[in-house]
């Protein structure tokens, strides 16, 4: 085993929500982040084999994991950018077999925890799920493509976050940031990852047209279920 996966050598958990199934091969985890009132969201996506995919994963209580571990073996890791680690360390010693993706501007970062089977270009085939690097960004992120039954679903990472106003001291910072009020590209986004606005902007509004689309998902932020086509097209207008 690598050694650099002993970083945490505890299963080490923070509150979170129990598992929701939103279609017939996916589901979330929404959670809490230690310091920050933002939270943050995993993933679960059954492939048409049965063994699963984790998009930024989420370490679960006992009960938690137990449920996960029934829906089927996880087989892959998405590491969605070079700071969604908190808990890879974690993973990548309780599933050594696991496979670990990342873009491929991120694998740097990511492979200080752990190392990384491959970038995003070489997710391998699937009907199920479709994995590409956004444009824009340095490739440093990327966007997931999931097919179920109900339509498509779209997964993001930090591009877009879709969250309420809330109160106090840091509900005024992330407002600030721009960072809240609804689904959007965040400033702090903007300022820090997008190298260019309009390919990123542009890459969005393609993305709107992705066929039967039902949801959006993003690591922060509630679930887009209501006209995800029509919001997406108003987030790439926005630039």
């Amino acid at each position: 085993m690598d050694k650099r996966v002993n970083m945490s050598d505890k299963w080490v958990t923070y509150p979170h929500r129990p598992l929701e199934k939103l279609a017939d091969n996916l589901w979330i985890v929404q959670g809490d982040l230690p310091h920050m009132p933002i939270g943050r969201t995993m993933t679960v996506i059954r492939q048409s084999t049965g063994t699963l995919v984790l998009h930024s994963p989420i370490a679960l209580d006992d009960a938690g994991m137990l449920e996960l571990d029934g829906l089927g073996a996880i087989e892959i890791l998405l590491i969605p950018n070079g700071w969604h680690r908190i808990d890879l360390a974690r993973y990548a010693r309780r599933y050594p077999d696991a496979k670990i993706y990342a873009p491929n501007g991120a694998i740097p970062k990511v492979e200080e925890i752990a190392k990384v089977t491959g970038s995003y270009d070489a997710f391998p085939r699937d009907p199920a799920i479709e994995v590409e690097t956004l444009r824009g960004v340095d490739e440093a992120e990327g966007v997931v493509k999931v097919s179920s039954h109900d339509g498509s679903t779209l997964i993001f990472n930090d591009c877009i976050f879709n969250l309420d106003h809330f109160p106090g001291i840091f509900g005024t910072v992330y407002r600030f940031l721009g960072s809240t009020g609804g689904p959007k590209v965040t400033r702090i986004f903007r300022m820090m990852a997008a190298k260019s606005k309009e390919d990123l902007f542009e890459h969005l509004s393609e993305l709107s047209t992705h066929p039967s689309l039902r949801r959006i998902i993003m690591s922060h932020g509630k679930v887009i279920t209501e006209k995800a086509s029509d919001t997406l097209r108003e987030i790439a207008g926005g630039r």
